[in-house]
């Protein structure tokens, strides 16, 4: 929770006053907002210090601090974190190990994780770049209607790196 003024901590030399029950009040000098606040026992809360002149609320702050405490915690909670998964290929794959990439490929994309493909070339494979391009195309082709191309396929050192992201 960010940090909030409260009482006499308020800068301000004026304030716009909302009450308890969320009416307005007015905007009065700080310590005629401290001593409306004291009348209904309960404490001056800054709310939008942003604002000309400052807006405060009388409320009760423990209360107050609860539920932003309360809604910070909602919105995490409907927060998905992304994750990057990464999937190595080798430009002479064989068929049925390119199937088992392939499916892995697609449930990341389904659980919304970004896939980093990275094609490794060893030996003289690099002269052959072609090889790795096909393999590369075919597997667009398969995952066309679960994800897409987030960054282009290129080259870094001896390895072809794309990223995808789900659709």
């Amino acid at each position: 929770m960010k940090y909030v003024r409260v009482n006499e901590r308020i800068f301000s030399k004026t304030v716009r006053v909302v009450g308890p029950d969320g009416e307005q009040l007015g905007v009065f000098p700080k310590e005629v907002a401290l001593k409306k606040a004291e009348e209904f026992d309960l404490d001056l809360v800054e709310v939008a210090p942003q604002a000309n002149p400052s807006v405060c609320r009388i409320i009760d702050f423990s209360k107050y601090k609860y539920e932003q405490r309360k809604r910070e915690k909602e919105v995490r909670k409907n927060q998905k974190q992304s994750q990057l998964k990464e999937v190595r290929l080798r430009p002479r794959i064989d068929n049925h190990d390119y199937q088992v990439k392939l499916k892995h490929i697609k449930e990341f994309l389904e659980k919304k994780h970004k896939v980093r493909l990275r094609m490794w070339f060893r030996g003289r494979e690099i002269a052959h770049k072609e090889i790795g391009n096909r393999v590369i195309d075919q597997l667009l082709k398969d995952i066309e209607g679960v994800g897409r191309v987030d960054r282009e396929p290129h080259m870094l050192g001896k390895t072809l790196v794309l990223i995808l992201s789900p659709k």
